[in-house]
């Protein structure tokens, strides 16, 4: 059976632009987007963030390409994601990804003319993947992934309690809008929201 897993994806800065796009394969693909955030980073952030290229040719063209604009970091999960994402990414070089995997996203968004803008980004393992959130999302705290049975325990236990509240009221109510209605419903009577004093 494959684990459910939490990866890196970022969207660089010559392919932001094309994010709704992005987006739809992400989805398609089946991933859920855990969390997201645009930001352009600083020359020491990229040099941080690429540390273990620091002493190839290709660093300074690297470096200078990923703080030409913002990039969009997502924490993607799904079953085997980081693998999954690094499928979907296709090569890394875009030449190689339009001959291997057209249809990839390296193929479709990396740029024609220079083979390493290569339009994302995606961990090669899980320790990287649990480095680069970390990068990305220092102050995110994120609870293990639950599975099997601890998913069907949570669900029994946390979710479906607060569904038959929710829904119950809307059948009495009848709103003219109920996904809207039944929305903020949710957001008002969320059990794991903090309470103000």
């Amino acid at each position: 059976m494959e684990k459910i897993q939490r990866t890196l994806a970022m969207i660089k800065p010559d392919a932001v632009d094309r994010w709704p796009h992005i987006e739809k394969i992400i989805m398609d693909e089946g991933f859920t987007i855990v969390e997201r955030r645009q930001v352009r980073l600083t020359r020491a952030e990229a040099e941080e963030f690429y540390a273990e290229h620091r002493d190839k040719a290709f660093f300074n063209d690297l470096i200078q390409y990923m703080t030409s604009g913002d990039v969009l970091a997502l924490i993607l999960a799904g079953e085997d994601a980081v693998v999954h994402w690094r499928t979907v990414l296709g090569p890394t070089r875009v030449s190689q990804a339009k001959e291997e995997a057209p249809e990839s996203l390296r193929a479709q968004y990396g740029s024609p003319t220079n083979d390493s803008h290569n339009a994302a980004h995606g961990s090669d393992s899980i320790t990287s993947a649990q480095r680069e959130i970390k990068f990305f999302f220092p102050d995110l705290t994120l609870e293990p992934v639950l599975t099997g049975e601890g998913a069907k325990e949570y669900l029994s236990h946390a979710v479906s309690p607060t569904l038959v509240k929710a829904l119950t009221e809307l059948c009495k109510v009848r709103p003219d809008d109920p996904i809207v209605w039944l929305a903020d419903w949710l957001l008002l009577n969320n059990p794991n929201k903090q309470q103000t004093q």
